[in-house]
């Protein structure tokens, strides 16, 4: 396939953060990797970040690098963190409300071979196989995966470099837990991570 059928359009993300996260679970992500080949797959995991009520967000201060966070929605919010990795965000809410969901981890399904091979050594097995479990379980092991970084900040997430789409069904209810946030310092009580239960990718 040359892209992923049927982007989600910027409606889908002008919505409550919330709710986007819970929906993004079972969605496709899709990437155009440098050199062509398309990879990415399911969303398993997703964390919500909300505006200036929100310790854990980044628009509990409204910065220049936070600014991002209010609109419009159906764009990448991409940064670096703990000067190691980046971390691809969706923005949501309709425009002038902080709002992007945390996109932690992916079930691959396309390109698994492309992703390992950038993830390394901790993604590939004894015999050299892609060990699917490791290359998107967090979200920088996802954006390395995948070829994500600063250059993709506000990229429209319809393509053509990087894309959501509807996926095969979304995730029941039954499917699904929602927990407290992990991997922050302020904020941890909010139940706002969204996760495919007992999915073996999900982040470590």
């Amino acid at each position: 396939m040359s892209r992923a059928p049927r982007p989600l359009p910027p409606s889908f993300y002008q919505r409550p953060t919330e709710d986007v996260a819970r929906d993004l679970l079972g969605r496709d992500l899709w990437r155009r990797l440098p050199g062509g080949e398309i990879a990415g797959g399911r969303i398993v995991e997703a964390e919500a970040y909300f505006g200036p009520d929100d310790p854990a967000s980044h628009a509990y201060r409204r910065t220049l690098r936070s600014e991002i966070m209010y609109g419009p929605a159906g764009i990448a919010y991409i940064y670096f963190t703990y000067g190691m990795h980046y971390c691809l965000n969706v923005v949501c809410e309709p425009e002038g409300t902080a709002g992007a969901v945390l996109i932690r981890a992916l079930e691959p399904r396309r390109g698994l071979a492309a992703m390992a091979a950038r993830r390394g050594a901790a993604a590939i097995d004894g015999r050299g196989r892609p060990r699917s479990e490791a290359i998107c379980s967090g979200p920088g092991k996802l954006t390395q995966a995948l070829a994500i970084d600063h250059c993709l900040n506000g990229a429209p997430l319809q393509g053509p470099e990087i894309w959501l789409a509807t996926g095969e069904e979304p995730v029941p209810d039954v499917l699904m837990d929602v927990t407290p946030r992990i991997g922050i310092r302020r904020g941890r009580d909010r139940l706002a991570r969204f996760i495919v239960r007992d999915n073996p990718c999900l982040s470590r």
